[in-house]
This record gives structure tokens, C-alpha cells and sequence, in this order.
């Protein structure tokens, strides 16, 4: 049984948005649920009920009400939600119009501005006008590369009440990296920065904007955000129509929100695209605002008054999770830079002056505070901190020790999984349950979370694919340019025929918690037996020589063995006492399948621009094998370390 770290006081339950849903669903359907498994259970058998009650407790403001909640189609991917109602994602997250600050965007160079909810509306109102005028219509894509800051959310917000489709990458993407996303999807408008700065450094965007234009020939607009870039002049790009941001609009008015369909398309996102072209991941903007609602408001408790921090780029997933805390009416911290300039307790920092209550990050971070040998419980206040999410890769039992000792006692530490595919989370905290050492709370509402074996059986305490069994409303509508939806059904029903499978290697605990054990398509499989790679970076964690590590399967003898890559602390070399050290700790905690066979230094890792391992792109260069889009990587360079080594080929 895992260690209790946190556990919520009665009084903490009772005043929680969760508990206070648990009785309303009890009074309104005459039910005794008596805690979060009682309702969970019956978010899932009840799926139509519990989205309508879920849709009237947060308000949703339908132009046309549903006809009917739920329509079962033949199988999974077929089912039909919130039929013939017709509303606006925009208006959801500017519908509070007070002096409250809604938005507060800081720079890495410090400069902060600031908006209330009353002037985010009229932002948006002004920016709308603007691309009314541009002949932006529902279903036309606007697409974006720009940092973390105001003017994204701004011209997200205005796209979106028109029914326009956004999507987005940040400012490091190569040329091929944004060619390869938007050249599929054809935006009629692209937004860019014309310079960003990142770990202190000033990054020019002008000759790669151009490129980028050359090659999006349906483009009809470009605006141009100068950034960091202060002389920018339209005459610098060499796009059809090119504007400058402060050019194209005045704030003021009143938005005017466009009523659409619940399936229409509200998102474009896209998969990593480390083993190919990315997927373009077409989502639903019903869906993604009950989703939304539901995970901000219950989830994570998050209130009016409170304020939401993640750090992020706009290139993931968790870019636009954020946006939607508007949807509760909290304020929002953009943060745009480098998280450890100039030295990682930055993000630390901003927690005490901004006040936030609810702090987003990945675990990468967290074990870097940590090897960085930080405790920021004694040089912060962190008194407003209440919540701290973690996402990207799985959070260690290691890290969960370091939180509680370090960092703050009294907080709910809120591991998250789920995917771009469906930008949101299939398990998550809660504010109701007890923080385990190792574990996800739990299953979500609505989500019927499994974790099923080869033979498709749902299995406790063994290890297996995370699948989800039934429908739910933020499933995306396919893959841009799939009108048959074969690379969709490819992608997540092959598997198991009419269940979906996410792709990860999990556990689900007794308690009701779930363990990520890694990628199911990085999954080691030494002598036949499945190993996660996240079982071995848990154990290589606790060896303080070690920065980080990536494990991957090499065939070799007509077998798989496992190899395992460490990047050193600064100025160490691997010596044959550490190769033994992190083998005997790997061993002592897991068996004696997981220890690898060859222990490899390198000083570098390859990262996608969302700072996720490669696992499949350096498994495939050992192999000799093509790494088919590099350009989705942040640092491609460092996959040269991991070519031809002469480790590699000795027998171990």
C-alpha cells in the first residue's frame, strides 16, 4: 500500500466544488452516492445524465438547447452528443466582464502586463472586428506562431467566437516543424512573432517567417506581433497582406458570439510527429468546454477568485487546458521564457508575486528543483499555493517525496495523463481523496478508465494498456484530411475493436490511483517480458550521480536487451563503481529483467519542443533506422550521440 503524503480534512471535502456536485447529483436524481467511487460509477453508467447535470451545474449557455444528450452509434466512435444544440466556446470563457484581473502575461525579461475581464472582453471585441473585416468565416483556420503571452489568448479568443478553427506552435519550431502542421491544414490567417526571447537570448523570426509564408500558398493575411523585435515593419515579410499587431485593431465594443454547433471544430492539435508527419487532431468545441469545466471546476477545484498558473508553450496541449480556466472566472498567469532563467527558482518566484493558487508543471521541472538541490518551502512564502499539477511524463515516487519535504506539506500534489488526442485527462487529482506516494488520484468523471491485459480483460494490479471503454464528449471528431476515418480508427480502435487505447503503459491500484508506466510503443520487452521505461527511471532517480536517463530495447541476438542512456551530473564520467551502483539499485527495486545490459554516457537528450523524451527516435537511430521528422524536435542535434557507439556493438 503507497504512503499517504496529503489528505484532505472534512471541513476541505465539504467545501469543495466536488463534494458539493456529488449532493446536488443526489438530490436531483434522488441517489445516496456516498463518496467519489459512488459517483464515479455512475458518471459512467449514467453518462447522458451525468453531462447534462454536469452542463446545468456550470451554466452552460446554449443559443439552441440539446434535443437529445446522448445517441449511442454502432460503436464507440460513432456516438453523438448534445444533438441540435448550438452554443459558443468564446463566450464561455468571457463571460465574466468585471474589474478582476483575467489575464496576467510576464515576460522572462520581467516586463508584465495585466488585464481585467472587463478589458479582455473588449479586446476581443476589437480583434474580432478585425478579422470580420479580413472575410474570416466558421470553419476557416487561423493559425498561430507565437509565444505564451496576451495576444495569443486575445486572438484565440476573438478566432473562436467566430467559429473560426485555431491552432497553433510556438516560436521554436523549426520551418519544417510549422510547415508540416499548417501546410496540411491551410490557414487563411497566420499571427506571428517577429522576434522571442528565451534563456536570455534574442531570437529573430523574420527569415524563417518568410519561408514559412512561401510555403502556405492558400495564405491571405499575415499580422505580425513585434515582440521582442521593437522595430519591426510590415515591409519586412513578404507575405500578400501583412499587418502589424498595434495596426490591425482598437479595443472596445462588445464581442458578439457566433452560435455553432457542439461537434463544430474549435481546435486543431497536433501529435508529435517524431515518427512521421504529425496528425492533425481535430477537436470539438463542446466537448472540450464541458471537459474543461468539469476538470477546472471539479478536478482541481478551481474557483472565481483564484489563480491558475502552467507552464507552457502554445505548442502543447496544456496551452489550451489553461485557457479554459477561464471558464470558472479564475485569472491567468502566462509566463513566456525559459523556466530556468536566470536559475530555476523563477517559476517559484512568480508563484509568491502573483499569488497563485493552483501551479502547473512537469515533472521534468520538479526533478530538476530537485537536482539543483532547491527548497523552496525555505526560500518562499508559497503561502498562496494550494494545488501543484504535474504532467508531460510520469511523476516518480521519488519527486512526490520531494514535493512534500521541500516544496509545501500542505498541498494537494495533482499528477495528470491523457493526451493532445483528446486535450484533457482520463485520470487526474481530486480535491476529495488522499495523495498516495506514486499514484494519479483517479479515473475522471465520465471517463471509463481501464487497464486491460493482451487478451483484453481488465486486470487490478498488473500491468497493461490503458483503454476507455465508453464514449465521451471530447473524443475528437478524426484527423484533418482522413474523410474515411481510417487513420483515426488506426490510430486508437485497432487495438481492441471498438475500446479505446490511449498508447500507455499503466497500472490502475486498488485505491482506485493509476500508475503511468510509460509509452506502450516504448515498452521494453527483454525474453518476452513487458517492461515500462518509467519502472526503470523511477529506480535510476535515486541515483545522485544522475541527471536523467532514457532506456530503450535494442535487438540483439534474436532478443531485446535493454540499454539505458544517463547524462551525468556536470564534470562525472561512468565508471564501472557507477555502472554497478545504478544496476544494483535497479535491480533492488524491480527484478532482475529491468536491469540493463549496457549502462551508455551521453550529455545530451532529445526532446520534442513540449520537453518530452524520444524514446522511438533514439531506439531508431541505434538501430540504423531513419528518424523520419526531426524538425519536432527542440534540440535534433542531440541524436548524434546516440549513432554508431562502439558500446553498442561489444556483447554485454
Amino acid at each position: 500500500m503507497n504512503d499517504v503524503l496529503w489528505r484532505p480534512s472534512p471541513a476541505q471535502i465539504k467545501a469543495s466544488r466536488m463534494d458539493a456536485f456529488r449532493r446536488r447529483v443526489n438530490l436531483r436524481y434522488n441517489l445516496q452516492l456516498d463518496d467519489y467511487a459512488d459517483l464515479h460509477r455512475w458518471s459512467i453508467e449514467q453518462r447522458a445524465a451525468f453531462w447534462q447535470t454536469l452542463a446545468d451545474y456550470f451554466q452552460v449557455l446554449w443559443h439552441t438547447p440539446p434535443t437529445q444528450v446522448l445517441s449511442e452509434g454502432a460503436q464507440m466512435p460513432d456516438a453523438r452528443w448534445f444533438a441540435d444544440a448550438t452554443l459558443n466556446f468564446s463566450e464561455h470563457l468571457l463571460r465574466r466582464r468585471d474589474d478582476r484581473p483575467a489575464v496576467i502575461a510576464v515576460r522572462e525579461d520581467g516586463r508584465r502586463r495585466s488585464f481585467s475581464h472587463a478589458q479582455l472582453a473588449a479586446e476581443v471585441a476589437g480583434l474580432q472586428q478585425a478579422f470580420k473585416a479580413m472575410g474570416i468565416v466558421p470553419g476557416d483556420r487561423i493559425a498561430a506562431v507565437m509565444p505564451n503571452t496576451w495576444e495569443t489568448l486575445v486572438a484565440m479568443l476573438a478566432c473562436t467566437s467566430l467559429g473560426a478553427v485555431w491552432s497553433g506552435c510556438s516560436p521554436e519550431f523549426g520551418v519544417h516543424g510549422i510547415i508540416d502542421r499548417f501546410g496540411q491544414i491551410e490557414p487563411k490567417l497566420l499571427i506571428v512573432c517577429a522576434g522571442y526571447q528565451y534563456a536570455g537570448k534574442a531570437i529573430d523570426q523574420v527569415d524563417k517567417i518568410n519561408q514559412v509564408c512561401e510555403q502556405l500558398p492558400g495564405l491571405a493575411h499575415l499580422i505580425v506581433v513585434p515582440y521582442t523585435r521593437e522595430h519591426t515593419r510590415a515591409e519586412d515579410f513578404n507575405a500578400a497582406q501583412v499587418s502589424l499587431w498595434d495596426d490591425v485593431y482598437q479595443p472596445g465594443g462588445v464581442p458578439v458570439f457566433t452560435p455553432l454547433p457542439f461537434d463544430h471544430p474549435l481546435y486543431i492539435l497536433y501529435s508529435s510527429g517524431t515518427t512521421g508527419v504529425p496528425k492533425c487532431i481535430v477537436h470539438r468545441a463542446g466537448g472540450v468546454l464541458l471537459q474543461h469545466l468539469k476538470e477546472h471546476g471539479l478536478h482541481n477545484d478551481l474557483k472565481a477568485d483564484e489563480v491558475l498558473f502552467y507552464y507552457t508553450t502554445c505548442g502543447w496541449m496544456m496551452w489550451n487546458w489553461l485557457a479554459s480556466g477561464l471558464a470558472v472566472g479564475a485569472t491567468l498567469v502566462l509566463y513566456d521564457g525559459s523556466p530556468l532563467h536566470p536559475g530555476a527558482e523563477r517559476l517559484m518566484d512568480l508563484i509568491d508575486a502573483e499569488g497563485i493558487h493552483a501551479f502547473g508543471t512537469s515533472a521534468k521541472y520538479l526533478a530538476t528543483l530537485e537536482q539543483q538541490g532547491l527548497h523552496p518551502r525555505h526560500s518562499h512564502r508559497l503561502d498562496s499555493l494550494r494545488l501543484l499539477l504535474s504532467t508531460g511524463s510520469p511523476l516518480s515516487p521519488h519527486t512526490y517525496d520531494y514535493v512534500y519535504g521541500k516544496i509545501k506539506g500542505d498541498l494537494c500534489l495533482a499528477s495528470m495523463s491523457g493526451g493532445t488526442d483528446i486535450v484533457s485527462c482520463f485520470v487526474l487529482g481530486n480535491p476529495t481523496l488522499p495523495v498516495r506516494r506514486g499514484e494519479i488520484a483517479c479515473k475522471g468523471l465520465g471517463m471509463a478508465v481501464e487497464v486491460w491485459n493482451e487478451h483484453g480483460q481488465p486486470v487490478i494490479g498488473e500491468k497493461g494498456e490503458l483503454v476507455c471503454t465508453r464514449s465521451f464528449p471530447s473524443m475528437p471528431l478524426g484527423f484533418w484530411h482522413d474523410e474515411d476515418g481510417s487513420r483515426y480508427f488506426e490510430a486508437y480502435f485497432s487495438q481492441f475493436p471498438g475500446v479505446w487505447a490511449q498508447g500507455d503503459y499503466a497500472e490502475l491500484r486498488p485505491s482506485g490511483g493509476m500508475v503511468i508506466h510509460g509509452r506502450s510503443d516504448a515498452v521494453l520487452n527483454p525474453g518476452g517480458v513487458r517492461i515500462g521505461t518509467a519502472e526503470i527511471y523511477r529506480q535510476v532517480e535515486k541515483v545522485e550521480q544522475v541527471l536523467e536517463s532514457v532506456a530503450i530495447g535494442q535487438d540483439w541476438q534474436g532478443d531485446v536487451r535493454v540499454v539505458l542512456f544517463v547524462r551525468l551530473r556536470e564534470g562525472l564520467q561512468l565508471d564501472e563503481p557507477l555502472r554497478q551502483r545504478i544496476r544494483q539499485v535497479i535491480r533492488q527495486y524491480t527484478t532482475p529483467r529491468h536491469v540493463p545490459a549496457v549502462i551508455v554516457q551521453v550529455d545530451d537528450m532529445p526532446r520534442t519542443v513540449s520537453g518530452k523524451l524520444v524514446e522511438l527516435a533514439i531506439r531508431n537511430v541505434v538501430h540504423g533506422l531513419p528518424v523520419k521528422n526531426t524538425d519536432a524536435l527542440a534540440n535534433p542535434e542531440a541524436l548524434e550521440q546516440f549513432r554508431d557507439r562502439t558500446e553498442l556493438r561489444d556483447q554485454a
